[in-house]
């Protein structure tokens, strides 16, 4: 999946953009989001965008300087400027900094997506943006419970988060910071703390060997067992069963 940003000013335009466009069809994450050139240059060399949403009235810089300098310095990102403004000069600005499209506000759902389109084709000639990927009836929030669910059930198993991005068609960054959100802990830091909890319980008969909770526990390296067991704990597996005692 591709990446995109966002950038404008009026928080209202940046939640109407990223609501209008289709970005599963054209093969796109959810979009980034931010409110000035300035910070968008620091996020495009974080997460290099393949296209880039751009206001041309904004504070700190300017429209025109963020196209010049995000151009030049991003010669394979696409821009698409949204204006509210239907003038000529700021059209000559944004043609002859190689913007894709110039669409003015409010935006509209199909002249944006006509623009989406025809900037990923340009992008990527060879990807197919006709073809919808098979639909999930599940949203993120679902996703995110399934997560859970999925670690609660299965958490001797090597569970990534790339598993449920490209099935569900959500960015690993998107589900992480919504798992935070409702539960408090990252996805890994959850998985963790459930493996730690049961780890404890099968410490706790003594019959059952350290290695063989470790292996019950998702850990195929006992001795990385027992490093991450005392990171949770401060003690060893060893130490916490004295510790019963």
């Amino acid at each position: 999946m591709h990446k995109a940003l966002i950038v404008d000013d009026e928080k209202p335009v940046r939640i109407a953009i990223s609501k209008l466009g289709h970005w599963t069809q054209y093969h796109l994450e959810q979009p980034e989001q931010c409110e000035n050139g300035k910070e968008a240059l620091s996020i495009m060399r974080e997460l290099r965008p393949s296209l880039v949403f751009a206001d041309m009235q904004m504070p700190v810089m300017h429209g025109t300087e963020f196209l010049e300098k995000a151009s030049a310095e991003f010669p394979h990102s696409a821009f698409i400027v949204i204006s509210g403004y239907d003038d000529f000069s700021y059209a000559q600005n944004a043609i002859r900094n190689h913007a894709s499209d110039y669409l003015l506000k409010p935006v509209v759902e199909e002249e944006l997506n006509d623009a989406i389109r025809k900037a990923m084709t340009r992008l990527y000639p060879e990807e197919d943006f006709d073809a919808l990927p098979e639909a999930s009836s599940l949203n993120a929030e679902e996703v995110v419970e399934l997560i859970r669910d999925s670690i609660d059930k299965n958490y001797s198993s090597n569970i990534r988060i790339s598993d449920f991005s490209d099935k569900y068609f959500f960015s690993r960054e998107y589900l992480s910071k919504l798992f935070k959100l409702r539960y408090g802990l990252g996805i890994y830091e959850y998985l963790t703390d459930v493996r730690m909890e049961r780890a404890r319980q099968l410490l706790s008969s003594p019959e059952i060997k350290v290695q063989d909770v470790s292996v019950r526990v998702g850990y195929t390296d006992t001795n990385y067992f027992s490093k991450a067991f005392r990171n949770y704990t401060g003690l060893t597996p060893s130490e916490f069963r004295r510790s019963l005692s």
